[in-house]
């Protein structure tokens, strides 16, 4: 199948040469059934909820902007149920049964198994649930327009680059580029191929390899190990899941300029983030952006007193955390972010460089270097909770950890494990960092270029896997 592996990358050159071969009408709809024979291809029953979501959301988006009053609110109502309802049974049904069967159990009582269901997580649909959302609610709030075209709307909801594992896209951004004419541009068009090369050596070349060789099998086996080899495997996993999921958001973002479209920046370096809330606007912020201008925000986000503004940080990484999966492990994931958010709020938040303001002296780097390795520290023992197989061995995990902390042996382990894990951080993104722009490369001479992506190419050709492995993200 298409899905279970990269024989697709095989067909984007003619399916490309057809593509601006065709008409601009002609290209969306080519493009939308290449985005349907995509998805269609790991399991075509499911091709069924993207097109009821499609149609549900292109008419309640209609019927948004041209009622008023109360009729307003019934079509935002249909839009919102259908869709929360759809990913609710599908990704929360047996998680919801299984805790109350639990707590049920807790206090004594015994329920029958006749509730459960066998049902298969549809790829994707957390991604496309909370892009059709995000459309009819910005219809509803007056910040956009409703499409008018079927096509197209259609392909902005299955656009085949993002469609299984994002970014996020809102309709503002994404549904006018759609709409427009795109000629044939070189610039772009070889920017795109540039930017997923680098997409595809992140993935194989450090992802795919650090998954194989340490973190699954530090998770697997982690009663055998001590703190400090546990700890390298905790740190490995960090790289493993950045390199993994900013390698795809950027092998999607250059296939679609090679279509003429942009994606939004999904990640920017977000381990040299100071903060806990700098790591959040660096650290998948298509999510995070959509967490908070449709849940945070409503919620009163922090124009409320204090308190109220923490319960709504905590509300708000709870549900993020639930977004990633049905499991308590993601529950506590994000309420580990949540209460990290909260305690920077009170404490720091005032104190705090600006996030965007990147240090460029030495004596900004010294002051700057202690923040970096406490917020990676934070981030890292949260990775634990969100990688173990369930939160008793996530716990087990982390005691072995914190036991090697207190002999030197241990310490000296953790301490390598740390400078090795920044070594890697600043060979991917150091250069990205300091120019602030993913395509810096493109602005070196010609002959630089060649010689940096000859070498991507070659070491993505060494490290090819012989199976598999699939994107971390396309469980979510």
């Amino acid at each position: 199948m298409l899905f279970n592996s990269f024989d697709f990358l095989l067909f984007l050159p003619l399916t490309l040469c057809f593509y601006y071969l065709l008409r601009h009408r002609s290209r969306n709809t080519f493009l939308l059934v290449a985005s349907y024979v995509f998805y269609g291809s790991w399991d075509w029953r499911f091709l069924g909820l993207l097109l009821l979501s499609t149609v549900v959301d292109f008419y309640c988006g209609k019927a948004i902007a041209s009622a008023r009053g109360s009729a307003r609110k019934k079509f935002m109502f249909l839009s919102l149920c259908t869709n929360l309802s759809i990913l609710g049974l599908f990704k929360y049904y047996g998680f919801f049964v299984d805790s109350f069967r639990d707590f049920i159990s807790v206090l004594g009582g015994n329920w029958s198994d006749s509730t459960t269901l066998n049902i298969v997580l549809p790829v994707g649909i957390s991604f496309y649930t909370f892009q059709t959302l995000s459309y009819t609610i910005d219809v509803y709030r007056g910040r956009l327009k409703p499409c008018k075209n079927q096509i197209d709307f259609a392909l902005f909801v299955a656009y085949f680059p993002q469609l299984v594992a994002g970014p996020i896209e809102r309709a503002k951004r994404l549904l006018p580029q759609i709409e427009k004419q795109r000629a044939f541009d070189w610039q772009i068009f070889r920017k795109g191929f540039s930017l997923a090369l680098v997409g595809l050596f992140k993935k194989v070349v450090i992802g795919d390899c650090i998954s194989g060789y340490y973190a699954d099998q530090v998770f697997a086996a982690n009663a055998t190990h001590d703190g400090g080899f546990l700890f390298f495997g905790l740190c490995m996993f960090a790289l493993q899941i950045y390199a993994d999921f900013s390698g795809y958001s950027d092998i999607a973002r250059g296939v679609s300029r090679m279509f003429g479209i942009e994606l939004m920046v999904n990640f920017r370096q977000p381990y040299f983030s100071r903060s806990i809330t700098e790591f959040w606007r660096r650290w998948h912020i298509s999510l995070s952006s959509w967490l908070k201008d449709y849940l945070y925000v409503p919620l009163g986000g922090n124009r409320q007193s204090a308190l109220k503004t923490y319960r709504n940080l905590m509300i708000t990484m709870l549900i993020g955390g639930l977004w990633h999966g049905a499991s308590w492990k993601f529950v506590v994931w994000g309420g580990l972010h949540g209460l990290y958010l909260v305690c920077h709020k009170h404490f720091l938040s005032g104190r705090e460089l600006e996030w965007e303001l990147r240090p460029s002296t030495q004596s900004e780097w010294l002051q700057a270097l202690p923040r970096i390795l406490a917020t990676n520290f934070l981030v890292l023992l949260a990775w634990l909770f969100f990688r173990a197989e369930s939160f008793g061995v996530a716990i087990d995990f982390l005691a072995i950890i914190a036991t090697a902390i207190f002999t030197a042996k241990g310490f000296l382990a953790i301490s390598l494990s740390l400078l090795f894990f920044h070594c890697m951080v600043l060979v991917v993104d150091l250069g990205a960092y300091l120019s602030d722009d993913h395509d810096f490369m493109e602005s070196r001479p010609v002959y630089r270029r060649a010689l940096v992506y000859s070498i991507y190419a070659v070491c993505i050709w060494v490290a090819w896997p012989t199976g598999y492995t699939p994107f971390i993200y396309f469980q979510f």
